[in-house]
């Protein structure tokens, strides 16, 4: 008998591909505010190369090595921040306001802490710089850029608390708007310092440190600002008191945050040791790394930005135990995902040879030996990054969805084992003892990543697959 519920559950379940295609336009008309402030995330690490980029390759590959280790600390405190948005959707279609509340408050109370504590750690690691041998003239340039960009962090992080808060409740356009605010002021201060316009003095890379400080800053402001003033949320800004901190829903926010979190610093540490391992190789390998991985980070903020909506989505659904339309709006979303990252995998293939010069200047007559060989490295990276974006979107929509089923700490070692166990191994060995150098980093992130994009969708499947069981058992 079990066995007849059973298939006739999977038939249920069955749907056509005309049915994931239907959810495209709700799931772009979610995700395309979250993919423009995530672009903008990237768009102030691209600002300061581009613009330092003009200064010369050994300031370029300063600010890379400095962003690197900034990086590491932002990616732990997003993907902490990440809790938030769960319990926020599964609150919102539960009509539970309680629950909305304690999880924006307390998720904001630790995100602040955190942003103090990042900026206290980033600050007194200076010195792994030099253990790990990175030039000396570049460690010169990235100690005081590193300084001002980990104070960014405060008000980054506290942005994050915010940014999941509004996700949470799908008013997604809100981080859209401040995102926007920040990089238009960014730019101009940026433009002031680094070259020194009008009365500014000539700061260089120190300038563009203080764009991002001042920038992100603004960036909470913005958040603050127009999230307090909407009508329907004011009551969550109202008659805050550190007495309503409860140690339960600490320990929930954190049991989901610091598996998410884990789950993105191994991403992002180890595309960190891509920028230490080309360091070593040399620092036009390092500049041209720098190119290669901030383009590709820009195509990845669209696989993000519907990661945050596959989260949001998946939540909504976990909240009404509608688990059909759950396995479908995930599936639409991984599906819409594989299309938009091939579409830029063929503009990479179609145009590795001429983006890089975006970067450099190439007028400079002293730089132009470097910067010819940083084109030539980072045009080969760009064909490699072209495959990996696709392994990398699967992988990070995939995650979301299982954030949005709360399940974070298996997805926590799938992670590490592709990425550590697989991904580094192979980049240090082709970088290291073969003629590949920098590409060899670069297949090495690709193992990884289709590693994890492999792994995270079997676990998705896996628990989808128990959810069905377990509605059949129940009905």
């Amino acid at each position: 008998m079990k066995a007849s519920n059973y298939l006739c559950t999977l038939k249920k379940y069955k749907v056509n591909f005309s049915q994931y295609t239907k959810e495209f336009s709700y799931n772009l008309k979610l995700a395309y505010p979250i993919i423009l402030g995530m672009v903008g995330h990237t768009l102030i690490g691209i600002v300061d190369n581009i613009m330092v980029g003009k200064l010369g390759s050994t300031e370029l590959a300063a600010v890379s090595l400095g962003n690197s280790m900034i990086f590491i600390a932002m990616s732990l405190g997003i993907g902490f921040s990440t809790a938030i948005t769960p319990i926020v959707a599964e609150g919102d279609a539960e009509k539970n306001d309680k629950k909305i509340r304690n999880a924006f408050h307390h998720g904001l109370f630790l995100c602040t802490i955190l942003g103090l504590m990042l900026f206290g750690v980033v600050v007194l690691a200076k010195p792994i710089m030099e253990l790990l041998k990175q030039p000396a003239d570049v460690i010169a340039l990235a100690k005081p850029y590193l300084d001002w960009v980990a104070f960014s962090l405060i008000p980054l992080i506290m942005y994050q608390g915010y940014k999941q808060f509004a996700d949470g409740l799908s008013l997604t356009k809100y981080s859209m708007y401040a995102m926007v605010m920040a990089n238009v002021l960014h730019v101009g201060i940026n433009y002031l310092l680094i070259y020194g316009i009008w009365i500014f003095p000539k700061m260089g890379i120190v300038g563009a440190a203080l764009g991002t400080v001042i920038s992100r800053i603004f960036l909470v402001m913005f958040m603050h600002i127009m999230i307090s003033r909407r009508e329907e949320l004011k009551h969550h800004f109202q008659n805050f008191s550190f007495s309503e901190i409860k140690k339960e829903t600490i320990k929930k926010i954190i049991s989901i945050g610091f598996p998410s979190a884990m789950q993105m610093l191994f991403e992002v540490v180890l595309f960190t040791a891509s920028i230490w391992l080309c360091g070593n190789i040399g620092k036009t390998s390092q500049a041209a790394n720098q190119i290669a991985l901030s383009l590709a980070s820009m195509t990845f903020m669209f696989a993000m930005g519907l990661s945050v909506t596959s989260m949001i989505r998946v939540s909504n659904q976990r909240g009404l135990n509608d688990f059909k339309n759950l396995i479908v709006v995930a599936r639409s979303i991984f599906l819409l995902a594989i299309i938009i990252e091939t579409v830029f995998a063929i503009l990479f293939i179609a145009f590795h040879n001429y983006l890089p010069h975006i970067f450099l200047n190439m007028e400079n007559g002293g730089q132009l030996l470097d910067n010819n060989e940083v084109i030539a490295i980072a045009s080969k990276l760009l064909l490699i990054a072209a495959v990996f974006q696709i392994s990398d979107g699967i992988q990070v929509v995939v995650l979301g969805a299982l954030r949005g089923l709360q399940d974070v700490k298996i997805p926590m070692y799938i992670t590490f084992v592709a990425y550590w166990v697989i991904g580094f191994p192979i980049s240090y060995y082709l970088a290291e003892y073969t003629d590949l150098k920098a590409e060899g980093v670069w297949i090495g992130l690709l193992a990884g990543l289709t590693a994890a994009a492999i792994f995270l969708y079997i676990r998705f499947h896996y628990l989808t697959k128990k959810l069905i069981n377990n509605s059949v058992s129940n009905s």
